[in-house]
């Protein structure tokens, strides 16, 4: 089984069903199939063969679906860039991914082709093409089936390679948790470049229900979002918890009961506020899942919400192994985390990646560089990133835990913390989002820390925000708060520690 084959069957099987919809309008199985045939003639005669790499830069639209299909068929991998990514990035991920061929629409097209030296050939997808004979390359399980390119630490774009036995392995099981039919209506909320969008796209397809093609301009409209939920009869909506959180705090998305139509809310890429998680049981019905994973597993644990979790006071648990992986917590000291231990999550299965583009190929189980801790019967807490475990005069800190604490203060919406200064000096800076008509004080906030934590991990500073910075992915924009942290402006700089402030928009 091919990743393109599940669509290829379902246009066999409900040909009159709509598949794929969106902004642009809709397209049935049978009629996205004529066009991604159509679509792959068209990249045959201009040279796509089995292995090549077909980059496509567009906004979200039955086409550009159609287009990946097409790419699929070919025996060939797709290479998703973000439509508000400047020309110089795209030019950069198809000169790294050595594609044959960009796939584009409107004024991308006239700007990809005024780079110099781009030796790969363009396609306006939204050009009628001829009717075509049926495409369907036969793919090996291990063949490349798309890249998705992520930031590494160097901000030189990096492209995870992504096969068909990877991508399968994770669809076949959210279709079967989901018990997803032909009935459903998948939303799906993220850019083509964010792993999320696989299950919304292919757990659809791979049962004969229809995709609805959230614009990325409206990813954080939240009053466009609840009224799409509705409009659109979504049954399965997947997220991050940043978007959640938003149509629930300016979307009125609880001012209404909960439509009938919803089965299930997933949500993943970072942890879900514990209080929102309540807000969310309480109004609905529908199933709520968190999904974990990095990009370069895709989901590879999960947990229901269950009762018992909303007496928690952080975020639910990331969960059991998934999509037929295999985790486990090593200990900083080497051997398996046992209950109540913590360590860094381990991966190996069959959605472990085959590799970063360009470099060694992926050998033996993943290390995603995550902090977990081990629970009885299998599952895990999610604690925080390797990367943000920090020393504060001497004392190890998990930022996660500090922003848990705080996230429980019943005035709390939604908080992130980093670290600031260096040495003896290093500071805990907390951005505190609190609970719209609420003002919770500094000092009542390290109260409420103070019965949670040990002294020293107790924010030396809170500032009220109105929201926090988002990178691309929805997830909270760290580099941006620690920048601010490092260069307040003056008058915070007067405030003493216990004092809490609005700093600048970001």
């Amino acid at each position: 089984m091919s990743l393109h084959q599940l669509a290829i069957d379902a246009a066999a099987r409900y040909p009159d069903r709509p598949a794929v919809a969106g902004a642009a309008g809709v397209l049935r199985y049978a009629e996205l199939d004529q066009k991604a045939n159509a679509l792959a003639a068209w990249m045959r005669t201009a040279g796509v063969a089995r292995g090549d790499r077909v980059v496509i830069w567009a906004e979200k639209s039955p086409d550009v679906v159609a287009a990946m299909q097409a790419v699929l068929r070919l025996g060939a991998a797709y290479v998703p860039v973000d439509p508000a990514a400047p020309v110089a990035r795209a030019t950069t991920v198809v000169r790294d991914c050595a594609a044959r061929l960009v796939c584009s629409a409107g004024q991308r097209l006239p700007r990809i082709r005024g780079e110099r030296g781009l030796a790969a050939s363009c396609l306006d997808i939204t050009e009628a093409m001829p009717g075509g004979e049926p495409v369907n390359e036969r793919a090996a399980a291990n063949d490349l089936a798309f890249i998705l390119y992520t930031s590494g630490s160097s901000n030189a774009p990096k492209g995870v390679c992504i096969s068909h036995r990877n991508a399968l392995a994770f669809v076949g099981w959210a279709a079967a948790e989901l018990a997803a039919v032909p009935a459903d209506r998948f939303a799906n909320h993220a850019g083509l470049t964010f792993d999320l969008s696989v299950l919304d796209i292919y757990a659809a397809f791979s049962s004969g229900a229809m995709v609805y093609l959230i614009p990325n301009e409206l990813a954080y409209a939240p009053k466009r979002l609840v009224e799409l939920l509705y409009e659109q009869r979504i049954s399965m909506w997947y997220s991050v918890p940043s978007a959640l959180t938003l149509m629930i705090r300016a979307g009125g998305l609880l001012d209404r009961p909960a439509p009938p139509d919803l089965r299930a809310l997933l949500f993943a890429g970072e942890p879900f506020p514990i209080a929102q998680v309540r807000k969310l049981a309480a109004w609905t019905g529908a199933r709520l899942l968190n999904l974990y994973g990095p990009t370069e597993t895709n989901v590879c644990t999960f947990h229901q919400v269950r009762p018992a979790d909303l007496e928690r006071d952080r975020p639910v648990p990331i969960g059991v192994a998934a999509s037929g992986d295999t985790v486990w917590a090593t200990r900083p000291g080497g051997g398996r985390a046992r209950a109540g231990e913590e360590g860094e999550l381990y991966v190996d299965g069959p959605t472990v990646m085959l590799g970063y583009w360009g470099r060694e190929p992926q050998q033996g189980p993943y290390p995603t560089g995550d902090i977990v801790r081990a629970l009885p019967g299998g599952a895990f807490d999610y604690v925080g990133r390797r990367d943000l475990m920090v020393k504060v005069r001497g004392y190890r800190v998990e930022l996660g835990d500090v922003e848990s604490a705080l996230a429980a203060h019943p005035d709390v919406e939604e908080v992130a913390v980093v670290a600031a200064g260096a040495g003896m000096d290093v500071r805990l800076e907390a951005f505190v989002v609190p609970v719209a008509g609420r003002t919770p004080g500094a000092l009542a906030l390290k109260r409420h820390s103070a019965e949670r934590l040990p002294p020293y991990m107790i924010a030396d500073r809170i500032h009220l925000v109105a929201g926090l910075p988002r990178a691309g992915n929805g997830k909270v924009d760290r580099a941006a708060l620690t920048r601010h942290a490092h260069h307040p402006g003056p008058a915070e700089r007067q405030e003493a520690s216990q004092g809490a402030r609005r700093p600048p928009d970001f």
